[in-house]
């Protein structure tokens, strides 16, 4: 071959083929996809060329690279991907196109909600469901999950019974049904169902960094599936798990400072020398100018670390990890909570993704330091303020001693000798496994355990200069929790155009082990050593008290739903679950709660045009939920030894005293088979909307719900009778709730740079107790001397839960004492004219949320309130009486309000304490910036850098004369819950939080 003329050819060809490449490099454009909110570079976006079919998708990190585009000046890339807006954006003659991808407001037919056993396309749903994500729940210093829900559920009530770390949450989901179970609802996390009588509270062992999302079931429809635990609602917790395509380190740090947020006004120094005189008290004046309540509490600083990573190791595994350290102390002196928590959440999928394996593995220890709240809050409030804190006047001990008191501890003193110290450590394992045995038929078990053990330590160290304090105290108390459970649920779908079908079948085993013990000593020596580093020996004058408790509960379930769907517009979910539970007896062991619901998605009709009307849904549920939240072993059979001159008799017939007799047997609870379950039934109409292009999202509810069954443990009538209580179902006795529930959120953009969202919630419920049999139930009692038992709040024929009974307050009299009014006009006032003033449980709840986005700058905010309802001041009555401020104990003008009032009138329980408890709080606002790396030089070196400061609990608007409406002491009697009683409360905390989040 001629070899000149080959030469030439390949001398063409390279040519050709550098000016082919030149042009298609000329031709292509890169980038990276961000999303705009939290820089994470975002895998699997779709990139087409506008007009033709030219497409790429961007990788696992983001980074896309369009070859053979048409023409670079004038071609427009589209960008789409699921769950953010879609963009069109012209190249312009560039080779690099990055782009940011904002979020965009989850259409009603797209959204994905958790449900019991699953999840449903939100427009699929027929119950009441509502479902808060990570991003929009509460942020802030937080120890439980429940704050981060309050005031951003419609029906929800939220309250923090106490400003204490880690204090739990009152959470009443559509008003309270039970006399005896309390108002807490079932709490699942990631599927598993937890024993709210767990130690350390049911929800303080997960970190709210892991959290996910929060779904609040509400209505039978929705909670029917757990049968007999789900009568206050369900909590279904969701925590995080690792995305697959992207790995991500993110870092996050806060430090907090929290003050006391509302000071009681007490008299000052100045104040309370002229108070006491007029009084007619005797002035005790140290000539100190002391406020008590500052000497007592403290700028509190909290630190919070967290870290965690996330992603996938490969197509088949996804991972997530974290550890969390938060130090958090209380405005109270001495008060800490420091809590500990890793986490880690694997998926493993095999078999071409036919079998799936989830692990979910949660450590946590919390170690607690409680100071004695109810003597520090009376100190605060009633000490004289004339006193000095230390001797000479001195600021702080270094400078002096502290001043002492002639028949008591000063407080600070007090402090340092006291201790209460809760060490708690849980463990939470949990592993599902899904196996798809043929198209539309999977298999799951699920194993997992729940493991918690508490240690608490309360001493007080000898104190030989005071009497009374001279012998040491020292209480220690073990107890330990474990909850297994075993789940095999057998789900089956079949879709086809116009018919979906998904049916669960399941059987559930749980089995709840506790055990606790205690046990108490006296008379350590003052040496200087701590009591719980002595040895002490028990003695007749000071014995050792030891006591011990163990139980075992079984809760065995069968449960079966189905849903169907017609061509995506009629709707039916039926359910029906059988729960066997180890407290009730043999003869009604079993309890069966069903449930059907229906709906129609009127949007999806050929005949619903509408400009206005994106989405329509109206649908409608009944059930029945049930509530085995009681004593364990009502039901069984239980005796005694006694020696009492009634229960034995001499049988040797040597016996000279009662302690020569043989020991008798007697009954302290009777054999009852025959209780049965307390049974909630509900039903609820409900519409779920969409309207101007779905900018405004909302949904109504109506809803009633009766419980009947009411277990309750009663005196016999007949006085013959081998137990002085026994435990029985109220025949015809029931508790009534209904009301509605409204929540809208509206989303609009402004431009590029400015959107905002701003939405909120409103509730109403009617509470009643019908067909009661008692004239009076108490539920709440007051507490000290010449008060205690006397009724405050109780359960009423025809009124709600937690009414108040009392008297009515008429002023004082010409002889200086109490007035109450005669209410049934005999002509004296007797116990019958007690009526009910009011009421604990609010009518209605609301709560605003706004958001508002400007570039990288992010302001939200969310304010709660509830109004309609009473709290009872038993603080008030307590110590701020004119007879304290004569003994020159400091009061407010509460004490000053008669001039005639007589120092020895007596704080009777009356109308007196009882204030409007209607509020109006901004809970949260956080303003937070997103720092861009590439703005400050480092581009690559960081994905999103957010700084951000929170402000926790900034006002409230109330009348409330207290530390904060939103309280709630436990004054329970008989084991029956009180409500809207304040007593020594410990004062709720204003925080402003100074945080950042780095992902990398």
């Amino acid at each position: 071959m001629n070899q000149p003329f080959v030469l030439k050819k390949l001398v063409l060809m390279a040519v050709f083929v550098c000016t082919l490449v030149g042009n298609i490099a000329a031709q292509s454009v890169t980038g990276v996809i961000t999303d705009a909110n939290t820089g994470q570079t975002l895998p699997g976006v779709n990139i087409v060329i506008k007009g033709t079919n030219l497409g790429t998708s961007s990788d696992a990190n983001g980074e896309y690279r369009m070859l053979n585009v048409p023409s670079l000046e004038e071609s427009v890339l589209i960008f789409s991907f699921i769950g953010y807006e879609t963009v069109e954006i012209p190249i312009n003659n560039r080779t690099e196109v990055n782009v940011e991808l904002s979020q965009a407001a989850l259409l009603f037919d797209d959204e994905l909600t958790v449900v019991a056993y699953g999840v449903q396309r939100k427009s699929d749903i027929t119950g009441s469901i509502s479902s808060v994500s990570s991003e929009d729940l509460n942020q802030g210093n937080v120890v439980n999950p429940g704050q981060m829900l309050q005031g951003l559920v419609a029906g929800v009530n939220i309250t923090s019974a106490s400003g204490e770390p880690g204090a739990a949450q009152d959470v009443i989901i559509r008003g309270v049904g039970s006399l005896r179970s309390g108002t807490q609802p079932l709490y699942v996390v990631d599927g598993f169902a937890l024993d709210n009588n767990s130690t350390g509270g049911a929800l303080n062992y997960i970190n709210p960094q892991d959290i996910q999302s929060i779904e609040v079931l509400k209505d039978a429809s929705a909670t029917a599936l757990y049968g007999a635990r789900a009568s206050n609602g369900v909590v279904v917790i969701t925590t995080k798990n690792g995305t697959r395509g992207q790995s991500t380190l993110s870092i996050s740090t806060s430090t907090s400072l929290s003050t006391i947020s509302n000071k009681i006004d007490v008299f000052t120094a100045d104040e309370f020398r002229a108070a006491v005189v007029q009084a007619g008290g005797t002035l005790d004046d140290l000539g100190g100018n002391t406020d008590w309540q500052d000497a007592l509490t403290q700028t509190a600083v909290s630190t919070d670390y967290n870290v965690s990573l996330g992603g996938a190791a490969s197509q088949n595994f996804n991972y997530f990890a974290s550890f969390g350290v938060q130090d958090q102390e209380g405005i109270l002196n001495e008060s800490n909570l420091k809590r500990y928590s890793g986490r880690l959440n694997l998926t493993q999928t095999e078999l071409d993704g036919r079998l799936t394996v989830d692990y979910r593995l949660s450590a946590v220890r919390t170690e607690n330091l409680r100071p004695d709240n109810g003597s520090i809050v009376i100190d605060m409030l009633q000490l004289n303020p004339t006193v000095p804190v230390y001797t000479d006047g001195g600021l702080t001990q270094l400078d002096n001693t502290y001043t002492q008191f002639d028949n008591k501890l000063n407080p600070l003193q007090r402090n340092e000798l006291y201790m209460d110290e809760i060490i708690n450590n849980r463990l939470f394992a949990n592993v599902a496994s899904t196996l798809e045995i043929f198209k539309g038929l999977s298999y799951q078990l699920k194993v997992g355990v729940d493991f918690s053990e508490n240690d608490r330590l309360v001493q007080f160290e000898p104190y030989s200069l005071l009497e009374g304090y001279e012998d040491g105290r020292l209480s220690s108390s073990q107890a330990r929790n474990v909850n297994t459970l075993v789940e095999n649920t057998l789900t089956y779908r079949l879709d086809t155009d116009v018919h979906s079908v998904s049916t669960l079948l399941g059987h559930t085993y749980q089995k709840f082990d506790s055990e606790g013990r205690s046990m108490s000593m006296e008379g350590f020596a003052d040496n200087g050593v701590e009591p719980r580093y002595q040895d002490q020996s028990s003695t007749s004058i000071n014995p050792t008290s030891l006591s011990s408790a163990a139980e075992v509960n079984k809760l065995l379930s069968f449960f079966f739903r189905t849903n169907y769907s017609y061509d995506s517009k009629y709707l039916l979910t039926a359910t029906l679950r059988a729960d066997g539970s180890s407290k009730f007896g043999d003869n009604n062991e079993f309890g069966y709660f069903p449930s059907v619901a229906l709906g129609w998605n009127v949007s999806n009709e050929s005949f619903f045009t509408s400009d206005l009307i994106n989405n329509l849904k109206v649908r409608t549920s009944w059930g029945q939920t049930g509530n085995q939240d009681i004593p364990s072993k009502i039901t069984q059979l239980s005796y005694t030894e006694s020696r009492d001159g009634t229960n034995t008799y001499p049988l040797g017939g040597n016996e000279q005293t009662l302690d020569d007799f043989p020991f008798g047997t007697v009954f302290t609870r009777l054999y009852n088979p025959d209780i049965q379950w307390e049974v909630s039934t509900q039903v609820n109409v409900g519409v779920d909307f969409e309207l101007l292009d779905s900018r405004l999202v909302g949904s109504v509810d109506f809803f009633n719900k009766t419980s009947e069954n009411i277990l309750l443990e009663v005196t016999p009538s007949d006085p013959i009778q081998p137990t002085s209580t026994f435990w029985t179902n109220i025949p015809n006795m029931e508790i009534q709730n209904s009301g509605i529930e409204l929540a809208l959120e509206y989303r609009s953009k402004i431009s590029n740079d400015f959107q905002y969202t701003i939405g909120g919630n409103f509730s109403t419920n009617n509470n009643e107790v019908a067909k009661s049999p008692f004239n009076v139930l108490t539920t709440g009692g007051a507490s000290g001397a010449g008060q205690t038992g006397a009724t405050i709040n109780g359960y009423i024929n025809g009124e709600p839960i937690g009414a108040f009974y009392m008297y009515e307050f008429a002023g004082i009299g010409p002889d200086g004492l109490n007035q109450f009014a005669d209410r049934n006009g005999d002509g004296a006032v007797l116990e019958d004219d007690r009526f009910v003033a009011g009421s604990a449980l609010p009518e209605y709840l609301f709560g605003i949320q706004l958001s508002m986005d400007y570039k990288d700058f992010n302001l939200s905010m969310n304010f709660n309130g509830a109004g309609g309802h009473q709290i009872y001041n038993h603080t008030t009555m307590s110590l701020f009486s004119k007879g304290s401020l004569a003994s020159s104990n400091n009061t407010t003008a509460f004490a000053t309000e008669f001039d005639e009032e007589d120092p020895t009138n007596s704080n009777t329980v009356s109308t007196r304490y009882l204030e409007d408890g209607d509020y109006f709080r901004l809970n949260n606002a956080t303003l937070s910036y997103r720092l861009r790396p590439e703005t400050v030089g480092l581009a690559g070196a960081f994905r999103s850098l957010n700084l951000f400061v929170t402000g926790q609990n900034l006002f409230v608007l109330t009348d409330y004369s207290g530390f904060d409406p939103e309280v709630n002491t436990n004054a329970s009697v008989n084991g029956i819950q009180s409500f809207g009683i304040d007593r020594f409360t410990y004062p709720k905390a204003r925080t402003i939080l100074f945080g950042l989040n780095l992902s990398l």
